[in-house]
């Protein structure tokens, strides 16, 4: 594994934006980076991220399975009570997932360790699946990369097949953000063309548009019946708003499903270790205030919110010097001491590794670089590349 400079391709941000990709730059400061790749050996990727992305998944879906009968798992992770019911039916009726992000810090030198799971709105799929592929060829035909070199990334083909699985062809599918959020509404463009690639017919609505009906449904600005929903909006937040209690009577097809709320919370990383502890890509992990995490506190480690985002909260110290993510008032529900793993770093740049899941599968990797030990939301995304 290492970091590789290599050129521009002259025309990268008129392709960028040709193709819909309008958020290369965020407030003047470049998010897309070919400046550099990664670069991996065909053994690093299926031995240190594949294999042990399919393998911490099939752990965390055993974990849901037990905290859907289990009000004290419930409770450790700050679920609403309400949600319990809604949560557990979703899992016991067998709701699809769509996909997921592990992040991992690994550098090469050691096996890859479990920072956090993104299992809820995952980000950067446009960038994954679309963006850094057609980088990859172009700079294969450019000359600047050999012929035979790869990437492990089939997440715009997994995606697709997914959908596909999730509803039948023909099936109207509602697609919702943040309307004016460019990144979330960008990411949901992309995902709007892989659903009607798989045959479904889609609609776009703004989370603030939905309402309910008279008979209790979920229905869109024009008053048409959602009766399944893309959502880039996380449960965490969903399920403490009022429409909460109309998600089970509403029979919406939800995709991320609501069990994918036990997934997509920090908590999770205390309960993995407490079953598996010792496994190699498994990082000590304990809630805050546990005479467990006031021991780790004084040796390197990161202190995160259940429901933090980009760094926010995040504190980090790596036995000399504390840095501390944006605040933005996370941190209510309770938060969880883990211990500091190191990632690969190039000069000033410490690159977080982002493993995709669609479905049960590993499927694709991500690169993302930022000059802070926190990966916060500026954090630049680099394409990925497997040689040897």
């Amino acid at each position: 594994m290492l970091r590789k400079i290599l050129n521009e391709r002259p025309n990268w941000q008129q392709i960028a934006e040709e193709n819909g990709f309008v958020f290369h730059h965020v407030d003047g400061e470049v998010y897309w980076d070919e400046r550099a790749c990664w670069q991996f050996s065909l053994r690093e990727v299926e031995d240190e991220i594949e294999d042990p992305t399919t393998e911490l998944y099939a752990m965390c879906l055993s974990l849901v399975d037990d905290a859907c009968s289990n009000q004290e798992i419930m409770e450790q992770l700050a679920i609403p009570e309400p949600m319990w019911d809604v949560i557990a039916n979703s899992w016991r009726e067998g709701s699809i997932s769509l996909y997921g992000r592990f992040d991992f810090a690994y550098d090469g030198s050691g096996p890859a360790k479990l920072l956090e799971f993104n299992a809820d709105t995952p980000t950067s799929i446009y960038e994954t699946a679309f963006f850094q592929w057609g980088w990859l060829e172009d700079m294969i035909a450019l000359g600047e990369l050999p012929p035979d070199a790869d990437q492990f990334n089939r997440l715009h083909e997994a995606l697709i097949d997914r959908f596909k699985a999730i509803l039948n062809p023909g099936s109207l599918l509602h697609l919702s953000a943040v309307a004016d959020h460019v990144e979330d509404r960008t990411t949901v463009l992309y995902l709007e063309d892989l659903a009607g690639q798989a045959g479904l017919e889609t609609r776009f609505v703004a989370i603030d548009s939905i309402a309910l009906d008279d008979k209790g449904n979920f229905v869109d600005h024009e008053g048409f019946r959602i009766g399944a929903l893309f959502k880039l909006y996380p449960w965490e937040d969903m399920m403490r708003e009022e429409f909460s209690q109309y998600v089970d009577p509403s029979r919406t097809i939800f995709i991320e499903p609501a069990w994918k709320a036990i997934l997509s919370n920090k908590a999770i990383l205390p309960l993995l270790w407490q079953r598996h502890q010792g496994h190699r890509n498994l990082l000590p992990a304990y809630f805050a205030g546990t005479p467990e995490a006031t021991k780790l506190a004084v040796t390197p480690h990161v202190s995160k919110p259940f429901f933090s985002r980009e760094g926010a909260d995040i504190k980090l110290f790596n036995g000399t010097d504390q840095y501390a993510g944006p605040r933005q008032g996370y941190g209510a529900e309770g938060s969880v001491v883990q211990a500091l793993a190191p990632m690969a770093r190039s000069g000033t740049n410490h690159a977080v590794i982002g493993s995709w899941v669609v479905g049960d599968e590993a499927v694709a990797m991500s690169v993302r670089e930022d000059s802070n030990p926190i990966t916060r939301d500026l954090a630049r995304f680099l394409p990925h590349v497997i040689l040897g």
